[in-house]
C-alpha cells in the first residue's frame, strides 16, 4: 500500500510538471501556487519572498522602479509565465523609459492574460506610440476604450483622445520630415556621463550646459537618485572653430547641490540658473571679467511660492519670459513675461495667453535675438508625443499660431531645451544617438543640411531635462527656413594708446525716437562685446569708458537685410589735447545746415561730456565730400559746425569753451571715388583743445 501511494504521488507530480510545461508552451497564465512547482519548494519560498519585497517597492508612494526590477527579474526567471509579474515588469521598464523591454514584458503579459490589468492595452499603446508604431498604438487605444465601463471611461477619455491625436499628428509629420544634419560635438565636450540642456550665445562662441559627473562641485551624490549632483559646465570655440576643453566654473556659479543652466544672454555675459529652492526659482549670474558673480534671485515678480523652471530674456534685456505653474494659468505650467520699468525693477507677471499656453505643459522658452521669434516646448498644440518644440512670432501686438518644428527635430518623446543660433541655421539640444559616448550627448543640428539620423534622448533622472523616444529610418526632404533679419555687432573695446582692453558701457538708441533701447557692458577682462540689432530700426550706438572720449556709430536697419555678423573693434581715445572723435550720429538735411531730430542723442552725449569735464574746451569741425565747389563746401561745413556749437550754447555750455571751423573737403578720411567713401567724408568731428 505504501509503495502504491509513493508511485501515485510520483505519477501525479510528473503529471503536474508536464501540465506546467504544457501550459507554458501554450502561453497560459501560471499563478504563484505551490502546487504549480512540485519539487521546487525552497526556490518557491525564495521567489515568493522576493515577489512580496518587490511588490512593496512597486506600490510605495515613491517607488524605485529600478530597484523593483532587480528583485522582480529573478522571480520572473523562476516563473516567466505569470501575467501579473510580466505586467509589473513592463510598467517598471516603462517608468524608467526603457520602452524596448517594456514592450517585451507587456506583450508577454498580454499573451498570458489580456485582462490581467485594465491599463495593459493603454501602456502598451503608449510604448508602440513612442516607438513610432502609430497604427498598432491606435488599434490598442480603441480596444482600451471599448472595454471601459461608462463610469471608468470618464477617467481615461481625455488621455485616450490625446494619445490618438498625437499618433495621428506623428503619422503626418513622419511622412513629411524636414532635412537636418546632426553632429555630435565630440569627445572634447561629451563624456560617458549625461550632458544636456545646452544654451548658446548669439554668435555660437560659447555653449553652457548641465551635466552629472564626478567633477561636480563638492563631488556629492544625490541619494534620492543615486546620481551625482547637477553642475553647470561650458566650452568655448577656439580660433579654428573647434570646441575646446569643457570647464566647470566652480563656485559661486555652482554649489554643492543641484545647479542647472536654463538660459544665457546673447553676449554670453549672463546666465540664468534653476535652483530647487522655495519650490524652484530662477537666478541670474553675471560674468565679472573672468569670474562669475554669486547668483541672485530674479525677485518676487518672477519667483513665487510656486515652481519657476526656466527663463529667457529679450535682446534688449527689458523683457523676461519665464515658466511657472502659478494657479492663474491655462495649464500645469505656463509661459509668462515681465517688463523692466525705468527704475530697473521687474513689473507684474503677465500670462502670454491662450494662443501660446494650453491646458497642458509649456516650458523651456527661448527668445531669439531677432526680437520677435520664440521657441518653446509644449505638451499641447499639435505635438506628436510628449513635449514638442514649437515656434511662434510676435508682431503687431499678436502671437502667431504655434508651429511644430517637425520631425526629426521633434520625436515621439520629450523634446525640450532647444537653443537656436542667431542666424537661424544651427540648433542645439541633447540626444542619445548611435555615436553617443555612453549617455546623453550635446548635438548640433544644421537645418537644410545633408541627410543623417537624429535619435532623441532616452535618459532618466535629469532634473533640468526630460526626454524619451526613438527614431525610425525615413527619407528626409528639404524645408524652407525663414530668413532671419538680424545684425550681430561684436568686437573688442581697447585703449587706443595702450591697446589694453577697456571696460565700457554701451548704449543703444532708437534714433527715430531718440530713446535709449538698452544699456550693455562689455567683458572687463577681454574687452569683448556683442550687441544684437533686430531689423526695423535706425540704431545709434554710444560707447563710454572712464576718462575716455565717447565713441559713436550708426547702424541703419530700417529695411530687412537678412542676417549679418559685423566685427567692429573699437579703440577709445583718452581725453588728451589733440584727440579727435567723429560724431557719427549728427545728421543734417542734404545741402543744408539744419540739424535733423535724429541728432538729439548724439548732441546729448556731447553735452554730457562737456558737463562732466567743466574745464574741457573743444573745436567742432565740419567736413564734406568733393561734390560741388570748394567754396560751397567750405561754407556748408562751417555752417554745420556753427549749428552744433549754437545748440550746445543753448543748452548751457559756455561759448568760450567752444570754437567751430569748416574744412570743406580738405581733410578726407576715405576716397571720394565711391559712395561709401564720400559718406565717410561727410562728417562732424570734435577735437580736444584743452582740459
Amino acid at each position: 500500500m505504501m509503495i502504491m501511494n509513493t508511485l501515485t504521488k510520483n505519477i501525479l507530480a510528473t503529471f503536474v510538471t508536464l501540465l506546467f510545461i504544457a501550459s507554458s508552451a501554450m502561453g497560459q497564465n501560471v499563478s504563484f501556487d505551490k502546487a504549480n512547482f512540485p519539487g521546487k519548494e525552497e526556490q518557491f519560498k525564495v521567489a515568493i519572498k522576493n515577489l512580496k519585497a518587490a511588490d512593496k517597492i512597486y506600490s510605495s508612494e515613491f517607488p524605485d522602479f529600478k530597484a523593483a526590477i532587480e528583485i522582480y527579474l529573478p522571480v520572473d526567471s523562476f516563473n516567466p509565465n505569470n501575467a501579473d509579474l510580466n505586467y509589473k515588469l513592463g510598467k517598471c521598464y516603462f517608468k524608467i523609459k526603457d520602452y524596448t523591454n517594456a514592450i517585451t514584458f507587456f506583450e508577454k503579459a498580454k499573451s498570458l492574460d489580456e485582462k490581467v490589468n485594465i491599463e495593459l492595452n493603454f501602456y502598451l499603446a503608449k510604448c508602440y506610440h513612442i516607438n513610432y508604431k502609430f497604427d498598432e498604438s491606435l488599434e490598442l487605444l480603441i480596444k482600451f476604450r471599448q472595454i471601459l465601463d461608462p463610469i471608468t471611461i470618464t477617467q481615461y477619455e481625455k488621455l485616450i483622445q490625446k494619445e490618438i491625436d498625437e499618433c495621428e499628428t506623428g503619422k503626418i509629420l513622419v511622412k513629411t520630415p524636414i532635412r537636418v544634419y546632426t553632429k555630435n560635438l565630440g569627445e572634447a565636450v561629451n563624456s560617458k556621463y549625461p550632458e544636456y540642456s545646452p544654451v548658446v550665445s548669439a554668435d555660437r562662441s560659447v555653449i553652457f550646459f548641465t551635466s552629472m559627473n564626478p567633477t561636480t562641485t563638492g563631488g556629492g551624490i544625490d541619494a534620492t537618485r543615486n546620481q551625482y549632483f547637477e553642475d553647470i559646465y561650458f566650452t568655448e570655440k577656439d580660433s579654428l572653430g573647434n570646441w575646446g576643453k569643457v570647464q566647470n566654473p566652480g563656485k559661486p556659479l555652482n554649489s554643492d547641490n543641484h545647479d542647472a543652466v536654463v538660459g544665457i544672454s546673447n553676449d554670453g555675459q549672463q546666465l540664468y540658473i534653476y535652483k530647487g529652492e522655495d519650490g524652484g526659482d530662477i537666478y541670474s549670474s553675471k560674468l565679472d571679467g573672468k569670474l562669475w558673480l554669486k547668483p541672485i534671485s530674479l525677485g518676487k515678480s518672477i519667483n513665487s511660492i510656486y515652481h519657476e523652471s526656466s527663463a529667457s530674456f529679450s535682446y534688449d534685456f527689458l523683457t523676461i519670459y519665464f515658466v511657472s505653474n502659478r494657479p492663474d494659468g491655462y495649464g500645469e505650467h505656463d509661459i509668462y513675461l515681465s517688463k523692466k520699468d525705468s527704475k530697473g525693477n521687474w513689473g507684474s507677471a503677465e500670462n502670454l495667453g491662450g494662443d501660446i499656453n494650453t491646458p497642458y505643459e509649456e516650458t523651456a522658452i527661448f527668445a531669439h535675438p531677432d526680437g520677435k521669434t520664440f521657441y518653446f516646448s509644449s505638451k499641447g498644440h499639435n505635438t506628436m508625443g510628449g513635449y514638442d518644440i514649437f515656434k511662434t512670432t510676435y508682431e503687431n501686438g499678436k502671437w502667431s499660431e504655434a508651429q511644430n518644428l517637425g520631425y526629426p527635430v521633434n520625436t515621439s518623446g520629450d523634446d525640450v531645451f532647444f537653443s537656436l543660433s542667431a542666424d537661424g541655421k544651427y540648433g542645439y539640444y541633447a540626444s542619445k544617438g548611435a555615436d553617443s559616448y555612453g549617455s546623453l550627448d550635446l548635438y548640433e543640428i544644421s537645418f537644410l543640411g545633408e541627410e543623417k539620423q537624429l535619435v532623441t534622448n532616452n535618459e532618466d533622472n535629469l532634473l533640468a531635462f526630460r526626454t524619451e523616444g526613438t527614431k525610425e529610418d525615413v527619407s528626409e526632404s528639404k524645408v524652407d527656413i525663414q530668413e532671419v533679419n538680424l545684425t550681430i555687432l561684436k568686437g573688442i573695446i581697447t585703449d587706443e594708446y595702450s591697446k589694453e582692453p577697456l571696460f565700457a558701457k554701451i548704449e543703444l538708441f532708437d534714433l527715430s525716437t531718440n530713446q535709449i533701447i538698452s544699456t550693455f557692458e562689455n567683458n572687463k577682462a577681454s574687452g569683448k562685446y556683442l550687441v544684437s540689432l533686430p531689423a526695423g530700426k535706425n540704431y545709434g550706438i554710444t560707447v563710454n569708458s572712464e576718462n575716455c572720449l565717447f565713441y559713436s556709430d550708426n547702424v541703419d536697419l530700417k529695411e530687412n537685410q537678412g542676417f549679418k555678423e559685423v566685427i567692429k573693434d573699437i579703440q577709445l581715445k583718452r581725453i588728451t589735447v589733440g584727440s579727435k572723435v567723429v560724431l557719427n550720429n549728427i545728421f543734417f538735411d542734404s545741402g543744408k545746415s539744419t540739424l535733423k531730430p535724429e541728432s538729439q542723442s548724439e548732441l546729448d552725449n556731447l553735452i554730457k561730456i562737456m558737463t562732466d569735464f567743466p574745464s574741457l574746451k573743444i573745436e567742432i569741425s565740419g567736413h564734406t565730400d568733393n561734390v560741388g565747389s570748394a567754396s560751397f563746401n567750405k561754407t556748408l561745413s562751417e555752417s554745420r559746425a556753427k549749428e552744433v556749437v549754437n545748440h550746445l550754447i543753448s543748452k548751457g555750455i559756455s561759448a568760450d569753451r567752444l570754437t567751430f571751423k569748416g574744412y570743406g573737403f580738405d581733410e578726407p578720411r576715405a576716397t571720394n571715388d565711391t559712395p561709401e567713401g564720400r559718406q565717410q567724408n561727410r562728417r562732424t568731428e570734435f577735437k580736444v583743445l584743452s582740459r
